[in-house]
């Protein structure tokens, strides 16, 4: 059952610092030009702290995690950071247009702490595959600073029911404009009542890991580091809860998102394939037959009339679009089921156009290895269309050789592959909007 505790969140205090200059985007979406941008913001700007700055003097006494510790230490000390009086979750509203539509939606959610469990319990869920490196890192910084700034995005399934219970009224106690123009609020609930009435109805719930699986797992690592270092100590009670007596490093912080709700957006990822040894769009179009019925498109084709051939084809099925820099075409209606390509792949997952596209096209007819894409040699991910149309279109010698726009996969698909215990290719969902980072922090001690 998924365990869901309140907990006295440290927050940046408004009278010494703008929640908004000191606020960050998600420690893996932040580029070096954010990341300058964040240190010209303020002196406690986040990015100090989840992505701080290499030094030429480093060592293992002085580097990016011992000054990350510093760093958090001091800003409790100085009261930039202050911790709330009374546990509480934290509802939390995203108000946001989605690239590319006109709509504004709301996304909402709450924060409050999760108790970790291995994939094995069968509560927390994952649907993407982790690499090693980026989860060394961040154990590395939560070894330094015993502290999660950022948020977990985790996502359930209800008809509306938690939601209800989290209408907060009155001024959120923080309110802050992203760069990408998503409104972002959050307001404290420390009614015990509201807090009981939730966590009892997410005790059955199973969850997914919509964004953080890195850090899901490095904080599971960390736990169990923790419990084999302090095997015969008393279990200090959880930091922000008064009834429950777990370590707090058996828990993370964790946002909430109802899996039906109206403003959960997920975009597509697309690829572009670059520094082939050879290619030949007329190659690959005979080649690509193998495994796709495949039509010429425009080649001038645009990112919004992209998108609007992807939906219609989509419609009844995988669609692909593969444009190259005089060339493109529309691949649809698949017909390599059961096909060795798809050795080891259940059928859920080969109705998924990322699987289609990987094991068909990227392995299939571009025989790029499964090594090489995970180490992304040939292979760019990217967000937006027109970006990826551009680079297949350069004049110069960086031109791409071919681009894949694709559909975004559907919640549903999500979690059927997740709850059957499979995982989808990288990169293979976008949750928009990403959740800041320093709206709420969970110190461990």
């Amino acid at each position: 059952m998924a365990q869901i505790l309140p907990f006295r969140a440290f927050r940046y205090d408004p009278q010494q610092v703008l929640p908004a200059q000191a606020v960050t985007q998600p420690y893996d979406k932040i580029t070096s030009a954010m990341q300058d941008r964040y240190y010209a913001a303020s002196p406690y700007n986040l990015v100090r702290i989840i992505l701080g700055r290499s030094e030429n003097a480093d060592n293992r006494a002085n580097n990016v995690y011992s000054r990350a510790a510093a760093g958090f230490r001091e800003w409790r000390q100085k009261g930039i950071l202050r911790q709330d009086l009374l546990p509480a979750i934290y509802a939390y509203s995203q108000r946001f247009t989605a690239p590319g539509a006109n709509a504004e939606l709301e996304r909402r959610g709450f924060i409050a702490l999760g108790r970790l469990e291995d994939y094995s319990a069968g509560v927390i869920f994952r649907h993407e595959q982790t690499l090693a490196k980026p989860k060394a890192d961040r154990l590395d910084l939560l070894r330094a600073t015993r502290a999660h700034f950022g948020q977990l995005f985790m996502v359930y399934e209800d008809s509306g029911e938690i939601d209800s219970l989290l209408s907060p009224s009155g001024d959120p106690a923080i309110s802050v404009t992203d760069e990408y123009g998503v409104l972002h609020r959050v307001w404290p609930i420390s009614d015990s009542g509201v807090i009981d009435s939730v966590r009892e109805k997410m005790r059955d719930k199973k969850l997914i890991i919509a964004d953080g699986h890195h850090r899901y797992e490095t904080a599971l690592t960390y736990a169990k580091e923790r419990r084999a270092a302090e095997p015969s100590s008393p279990k200090s009670m959880a930091k922000s809860t008064s009834d429950q007596s777990q370590p707090p490093f058996e828990f993370a912080m964790m946002t909430f998102i109802n899996m039906n709700s109206p403003g959960l957006v997920i975009l597509p990822t697309h690829r572009v394939v670059h520094g082939l040894s050879s290619f030949s769009p007329e190659d690959f179009r005979a080649s690509s037959r193998t495994f796709f019925d495949v039509e010429e498109a425009d080649p001038s084709v645009d990112a919004a009339h992209a998108a609007v051939i992807l939906r219609e084809a989509g419609r009844c099925g995988t669609a692909l679009l593969a444009v190259a820099a005089n060339r493109a075409f529309l691949l649809h209606k698949p017909h390599a089921t059961g096909s060795p390509v798809f050795s080891g792949f259940s059928l859920r997952q080969q109705a998924l156009d990322v699987v289609q596209l990987h094991q068909c096209l990227l392995q299939g007819v571009l025989h790029l290895s499964e090594e090489s894409i995970r180490n992304q040699q040939n292979i760019s991910y990217v967000r937006d269309a027109a970006e990826a149309l551009s680079r297949v279109r350069a004049s110069n010698g960086a031109r791409a050789d071919i681009a894949f726009l694709m559909n975004p996969c559907r919640m549903a698909q999500v979690r059927d592959v997740a709850f059957a215990g499979e995982v989808l290719p990288q990169k293979s969902t976008d949750f928009y909007p990403k959740l800041l980072s320093g709206l709420t922090i969970y110190a461990l001690d």
